[in-house]
């Protein structure tokens, strides 16, 4: 049973870092400047498009190998948090905020659970490790 959890973990965390990091990489690739211009025509500072997208495209990379995880994944839940309530809550759920929503629980099984057994997580030396 805890094979199949490991299993599950890492196959959540795998296609949760590609998810991100194909958004990140699609606004660099559309052009970061208008991703940029996109973000001061509904009220945020351009430079966040920026903030966002290194989010996406580094953590989704450092997701992916499982470094970092919590951290990464908090920062996943505060962007999804952000895209909800700005953008996507006046859709409604359907067509609106369900994926946002659902990236973000992912997101936040991982701050409370960790990269599991599969990750460069898991093979750095931890303080919290019980030592031999």
């Amino acid at each position: 049973m805890k094979q199949n959890l490991e299993i599950g973990a890492l196959i959540l965390r795998v296609v949760l870092g590609i998810t991100f990091f194909a958004h990140g990489f699609e606004k660099f690739q559309g052009g970061i400047a208008n991703t940029s211009g996109w973000f001061q025509s509904i009220g945020l500072p351009g430079f966040m498009a920026y903030v966002v997208a290194l989010i996406e495209l580094v953590g989704g990379a450092a997701l992916i190998a499982g470094l970092g995880t919590r951290i990464v994944s908090a920062l996943f839940v505060i962007v999804m948090l952000g895209a909800t309530i700005k953008v996507k809550l006046a859709g409604g759920f359907l067509g609106g905020y369900e994926l946002d929503l659902a990236l973000m629980a992912i997101a936040l099984y991982f701050v409370l659970n960790g990269s599991g057994k599969w990750s460069v997580d898991a093979a750095l030396p931890s303080r919290n490790k019980p030592t031999n």
